[in-house]
């Protein structure tokens, strides 16, 4: 394995705060390997060698523990396959997403690459920029993907890649804060209005939001949209079978204000970052925050946070509107990055089983080794994990419906008019009328 690091400064959260320990090519241990039990029957020196490209954007000083499983996963596939060598190129995440289109303009994108799903991954497939992945998805591989994560990455019902994260938004809430004022976790949306008026009563900010980001406030109105009108009023406008001025997504959005008039969320919100909200609902400023899975190491395993304040936070599932078509075990979420298999590479055979191989692994590893939740179904039963983990790999593998993050839905220019209209919206700059029709505008003009 070879690899090559690039550093640059992005804003993704899992990538924004370290560069990477090294820069510049290294040998991280090439030696060849004389048996070959993965390429059965057949001798090793008799096949020609191969060179997979694989560009990632997991690097040491930033995500050390995504990088340790990757370099794993790469040194088992080289030991099955003595005749392969796996060449890396490591980028910090912004600076990976421009080198992608980059080399996807010049036709020259690496043999297996990392990708977002749906709108982010539709131009290069449109361009025929990405392989299909149909031929490596027997009965057993397709069906150990959580349902609906896989389908995430097809573009008219083909599969362009394949995912290695999967996240939901629980609404992660402070027990001892709640215990103090004699509530419990709402199980409708009435209870959870109770719960925000009690605590505004009692001088507690009930909601930590950091809204600068705008896809934090994205969350709120999504799972609204799915309360009030079921999973598929928000799909439904986006992918133009139906219509953003749907009652349902007004509602949500007129919702949205209701909450802000009620103090539900922490001052100055639409100013604040999501690591200062973070922050505050860390060190007990705020009862609740609704955040990614991600998350959930700060909550369970890392030490660096009081063991006390990770024995206080549970969550609960956004609760159901009365009247409203959602159901409780609809999430919003969805996919981190998945693997792609160029179209034009060399050795597209190879990749696509290195592939297959990586996303396998991963699956087994992902979860005890780096507390990321994979695409792939965990057994629980099978993990030692804590609690709180446990919990929400349950609540995956129990959900109806996953919605995946409107704004990873839409394509790029849609989504930033989203965004802005979901900061205009808190910030009760937007009537939600307007908020609807604005976007309907933007949607109906890429028909």
């Amino acid at each position: 394995m070879t690899v090559f690091v690039l550093a640059a400064c992005g804003d993704d959260e899992a990538d924004s705060d370290s560069e990477p320990d090294d820069t510049g090519t290294v040998d991280e241990g090439t030696d060849d390997v004389e048996e070959d039990d993965g390429d059965s029957g057949e001798d090793a020196t008799e096949q020609e060698d191969v060179v997979i490209n694989f560009m990632h954007l997991w690097p040491q000083g930033s995500s050390p523990d995504h990088k340790r499983i990757v370099d794993e996963i790469i040194a088992e596939f080289e030991d099955m396959h003595s005749h392969v060598t796996v060449e890396l190129e490591i980028l910090e995440n912004e600076q990976y997403k421009d080198q992608l289109q980059i080399v996807s303009s010049a036709n020259q994108l690496p043999d297996v690459g990392m990708t977002w799903a749906a709108g982010f991954m539709e131009p290069y497939v449109r361009g025929e920029r990405f392989a299909s992945l149909e031929d490596i998805l027997d009965d057993e591989f397709r069906s150990s993907f959580v349902g609906g994560v896989r389908e995430a990455y097809e573009v008219d019902g083909v599969t362009y890649a394949l995912p290695l994260e999967l996240n939901i938004a629980p609404v992660f809430y402070n027990t001892a804060i709640f215990d103090e004022y004699g509530l419990g976790a709402p199980e409708t949306y009435d209870d959870f209005l109770n719960v925000v008026d009690t605590l505004v009563e009692n001088g507690v900010t009930p909601i930590a939001l950091g809204n600068r980001e705008r896809w934090t406030g994205s969350l709120w109105y999504m799972y609204l949209a799915d309360r009030i009108g079921g999973d598929s009023a928000l799909n439904n406008a986006i992918d133009r079978s139906g219509s953003f001025e749907n009652a349902a997504l007004i509602e949500a959005a007129e919702e949205i204000q209701n909450l802000v008039d009620r103090d539900a969320f922490i001052r100055g919100f639409n100013g604040l970052t999501d690591q200062e909200a973070k922050s505050e609902f860390m060190n007990e400023n705020a009862a609740m925050y609704l955040i990614g899975s991600w998350d959930l190491p700060n909550y369970t395993t890392n030490e660096e946070v009081d063991q006390e304040f990770r024995d206080s936070v549970n969550f609960f599932k956004f609760p159901e509107v009365d009247g409203g078509e959602g159901n409780i075990n609809s999430w919003v979420g969805g996919p981190g990055v998945g693997l792609f298999v160029a179209e034009d590479s060399d050795v597209k055979e190879e990749a696509k089983q290195f592939v297959k191989y990586f996303v396998e692994r991963w699956g087994e590893q992902a979860v005890v080794d780096a507390g990321v939740i994979p695409g792939t179904q965990v057994d629980t039963d099978a993990v030692d994990l804590p609690d709180l983990f446990i919990q929400v790999l349950d609540e995956l593998n129990n959900a109806n419906n996953l919605t995946l993050f409107a704004d990873v839905q839409m394509s790029a220019s849609v989504a930033e008019v989203h965004l802005d209209l979901i900061q205009a919206l808190f910030g009760n700059e937007v009537t939600p009328e307007d908020y609807a029709k604005q976007h309907e505008e933007a949607l109906a003009a890429e028909e």
